[in-house]
C-alpha cells in the first residue's frame, strides 16, 4: 500500500518466481545456521500470514529464528489476535506510526508495540526522495513522551549522508528501496549481489559512525 516502484518490481519478480512465505522462512533457517545473534524482523502484509493462519505462522517462524513480524496494511484495533500469537511464540509486534498520527493514535500504537516503533518519516511511497530530517525531529519527540521503546525512521535514506543525519535523532535506521534497486540491477548476476549490498552498507555505516564520533567531540 505505501510500496513504491521499487518495492513493487521486487515483489513481482518474486511472484514470477513462486516465492512464498513458507520460502521466506527457509531462508531465514539458512541464515541462523551461521547467525544466532542477528536480530531479524520480517516486515510485509497481512494476506500470507491470514492464509497460514495466525498461531502456525508464528510457530513457524519462531523455530525458523525470526525475531518480529511488522504487518503493515494491519490495523492496531484489529490487530490483538496476531498480536497475542507473536507473543505467545516469544516474538516482537512492530508497529507504525506517521507523520499523520496523532497524540493518542501515537498512544495506543506505543502500548501496544514491542521490540521497536518504526516512523514512517514522510506522507508518501517507499523510495521517494523527500526526507525532512527537522520534521522528523520534532515527530521523534513526541513519539518518545509514550514509549521507552526505540524508534526507528524508514522511508527516503537513500545515501549515507541521509543515514548520518537521521542516525543523530533516531535509534536504527531503516533502508529499503535503495539496497532493493541495486538488487534489482544485478539480477542476472546474483554473485554479486550481496558484495554489492555489502559495499552499500558498509558506507551508510561508516557515514553513522563518523557523524557519532563528530558529535561526541562536539559535546
Amino acid at each position: 500500500m505505501a510500496d513504491g516502484p521499487v518495492i513493487q518490481a521486487a515483489c513481482e519478480r518474486a511472484l514470477m518466481h513462486h516465492v512464498s512465505l513458507h520460502d521466506v522462512l527457509g531462508m531465514v533457517r539458512e541464515f541462523r545456521r551461521r547467525d544466532d545473534a542477528t536480530p531479524i524482523v520480517l516486515m510485509g502484509y497481512l494476506n500470507p500470514i491470514e492464509v497460514w493462519g495466525y498461531q502456525d505462522f508464528a510457530a513457524a517462524a519462531a523455530v525458523a529464528g525470526v525475531d518480529g513480524v511488522l504487518t503493515v496494511d494491519m490495523p492496531l484495533e484489529e490487530g490483538a489476535s496476531l498480536t497475542a500469537a507473536l507473543h505467545d511464540q516469544g516474538l516482537d509486534a512492530i508497529f507504525l506510526l506517521a507523520p499523520t498520527s496523532s497524540p493518542s493514535r501515537i498512544q495506543k500504537v506505543c502500548r501496544a508495540a514491542s521490540g521497536f516503533v518504526y516512523y514512517v518519516s514522510f506522507k508518501g511511497v517507499t523510495g521517494a526522495n523527500r526526507l525532512d530530517v527537522k520534521s522528523v525531529a520534532g515527530k521523534l519527540e513526541e513519539i518518545r513522551h509514550y514509549t521507552g521503546l526505540p524508534v526507528g525512521v524508514g522511508f527516503g535514506i537513500r545515501d549515507p549522508a541521509a543515514a548520518a543525519q537521521i542516525a543523530r535523532i533516531a535509534d536504527a535506521v531503516v533502508v529499503g528501496s535503495a539496497l532493493v534497486a541495486k538488487i534489482a540491477t544485478l539480477v542476472e548476476q546474483p554473485e554479486a549481489i550481496a558484495p554489492v549490498l555489502a559495499e552499500t552498507l558498509a558506507a551508510m555505516r561508516a557515514a553513522i559512525d563518523q557523524q557519532t564520533v563528530r558529535d561526541r567531540v562536539g559535546n
